[in-house]
């Protein structure tokens, strides 16, 4: 089965910056598209930033445009998110995504959307406090 390996996360202050980074368990699997959403205790997991395989076209919820960067190896294996001037805003438990049949471009609706994703990680926790 493909799994979504996680790393980085913690407690930062507001200001600071942070990276994490997803890999997919087998360098086989398609990748459409890759990305991070986060989710916060009760609420709906909501997309941050997602990058197109293919293209590397980006979608970025509008809260972290300007300030998150995400990207990905050109084995379309790994992405990163990286993450500056962070706010307390921030703070939540993010989920790698990965789509593998989305050969289409998607809307940024779809994109962020986290019907979209067949696969996800285990969630990285990241909390943004002064």
């Amino acid at each position: 089965a493909v799994q979504l390996r996680e790393s980085g996360g913690g407690s930062v202050q507001p200001g600071d910056s942070l990276t994490l980074s997803c890999t997919i368990s087998d360098p086989t699997t398609s990748n459409f598209y890759m990305g991070y959403f986060r989710q916060l205790p009760g609420k709906e997991r909501e997309g941050v930033a997602i990058i197109r395989g293919s293209d590397r076209r980006t979608y970025y919820d509008d809260s972290v445009k300007g300030r998150f960067t995400i990207s990905q190896d050109n084995a379309l294996t790994t992405v990163w998110l990286r993450m500056t001037n962070m706010k307390p805003e921030d703070t939540g438990l993010y989920f790698c995504a990965l789509n593998t049949r989305a050969w289409f471009v998607m809307t940024p609706a779809q994109a962020l959307g986290a019907r979209s994703y067949e696969y996800w990680g285990q969630g990285t926790q990241v909390t943004v406090s002064s």
